[in-house]
């Protein structure tokens, strides 16, 4: 009997069935509708069966089964036993693979992990290649990834914390044991050498920033800026961080389509916020005159800070560098960066550019807004459900007035004919 595509599309079993095309060709049609192509024969010098998968139909159409069939007849007729053939071939592979992993290197993991998965990241894996290139690679890339060890993972991770970056230890922890499990997911290591090192014990706790620029400060800045070397465009948005309270990524990030000046209102997209929701600035005169004079640099720009190329915004942490790069010592100066390591230092010790929002913020408490106003020029989420729920009011007038105090504040403050006092606790009056 020799099967026919029709007679093989309209095969249906209860159970499963062994058609037959003859030469030893067999389809297999299974109760569950799956037809599998099948090649049954006798070993020389034994009565015992032997079924050998072709594949399956209709991936295998009738044709190409017979011819694979017609191979697998002449093989045996050179001597040769499929099935041993194929569990000989199996367990080749499964050496070669061994010896393989074997050989493979922790950069090679490390390569292999990340087209598979780190590659997909919204910034395309950059910031984790950039710590692996820095911190891992250098010290265990050449390592056969199979004799990695506890003990070479923790001299990573303390090389990191050893220079005081304590946070970026543990975020280097968290993808070295990513990386490490990748492999082990797939078999190309046994083990996982994070398995035993406990996340909260490295490093020490990261102590939370609660550094404010007093007024006597904000008076020190704005004297020492024009003297710091900093762009105008960083200059600029020292004061803008400042009165408007933003994060310094949202500014950097910022469209000029998203500030409407003459309507004093700058939308941060939700997609540029820290927790996703869109925030609504209302620009003070202060903040409107420093957004005026970057509009005359930039706003030719999609971008109210672009890179050098014009296609995309700088980096969210270049300004931390151009204001910490002013903040050291002479000795801890850098190569390629600025000589002008003690041009920012201010009389209460360092600042960071998120210390600008959390100053702005104190600095209105002090003019009397209230503390659920403040929250919400921060864009702080509401964690009162009930209040998150019912209270819908936008309190943009209150905004409006927190920001006008602040901004006109700021003017004083930084007014190069400004008149002020400056009082026993180091406030300016």
């Amino acid at each position: 009997m020799h099967l026919t595509d029709r007679a093989i599309q309209r095969a249906k079993a209860d159970k499963d069935i062994f058609l037959n095309d003859g030469h030893g060709l067999y389809l297999r049609v299974r109760a569950s509708g799956s037809k599998i192509w099948l090649h049954r024969y006798k070993p020389e010098g034994t009565s015992s069966t032997r079924w050998f998968e072709i594949g399956t139909y209709p991936a295998l159409k009738l044709a190409e089964a017979r011819l694979e069939n017609q191979k697998l007849r002449a093989q045996r007729r050179s001597g040769s036993d499929p099935v041993k053939a194929k569990l000989q071939a199996i367990a080749q592979k499964a050496e070669q693979e061994a010896l393989d992993a074997a050989r493979l290197t922790v950069q090679q993991l490390f390569d292999k992990w990340f087209e598979k998965e780190v590659s997909e990241h919204k910034d395309g894996g950059a910031a984790v290649k950039r710590l692996f290139e820095r911190d891992v690679l250098p010290i265990i890339g050449a390592l056969p990834a199979v004799e990695a060890s506890k003990q070479h993972v923790n001299q990573v991770v303390d090389a990191i914390t050893d220079r005081g970056a304590n946070r970026m230890a543990r975020v280097a922890l968290s993808l070295i044991r990513q990386m490490f499990r990748y492999g082990q997911d797939r078999d190309l290591i046994d083990n996982d050498p994070t398995a035993t090192i406990r996340k909260a014990k490295t490093g020490t706790p990261d102590v939370p920033r609660d550094r404010v620029l007093n007024e006597r400060e904000i008076v020190q800045l704005a004297e020492k800026l024009p003297a710091a070397g900093l762009t105008k465009q960083a200059q600029l948005a020292i004061w803008i961080i400042l009165g408007t309270c933003c994060r310094v990524g949202e500014l950097l990030q910022a469209r000029w389509s998203d500030i409407d000046l003459s309507a004093r209102q700058w939308t941060i997209p939700a997609q540029n916020s820290k927790n996703g929701i869109e925030h609504t600035i209302y620009i003070s005169d202060f903040v409107l005159t420093q957004f005026e004079e970057l509009h005359k640099i930039s706003g030719t720009s999609t971008w109210c800070y672009p890179d050098k190329s014009g296609d995309s915004h700088v980096s969210t942490k270049s300004l931390t560098k151009q204001f910490m790069d002013r903040q050291r010592e002479p000795s801890a100066q850098l190569k390629g960066r600025s000589n002008n390591t003690k041009a920012l230092a201010l009389d209460r010790g360092v600042w960071k550019s998120h210390d600008l929002r959390r100053t702005g913020a104190t600095m209105m408490a002090k003019l009397g807004v209230l503390p659920d106003i403040i929250d919400r020029c921060l864009n702080h989420k509401q964690t009162d459900k009930i209040k998150a729920t019912y209270q819908l009011y936008s309190y943009e007038a209150e905004q409006i007035e927190a920001w006008t105090a602040l901004g006109k504040r700021l003017e004083v403050l930084t007014s190069s004919e400004h008149n002020v006092l400056v009082g026993t606790f180091g406030q300016v009056a």
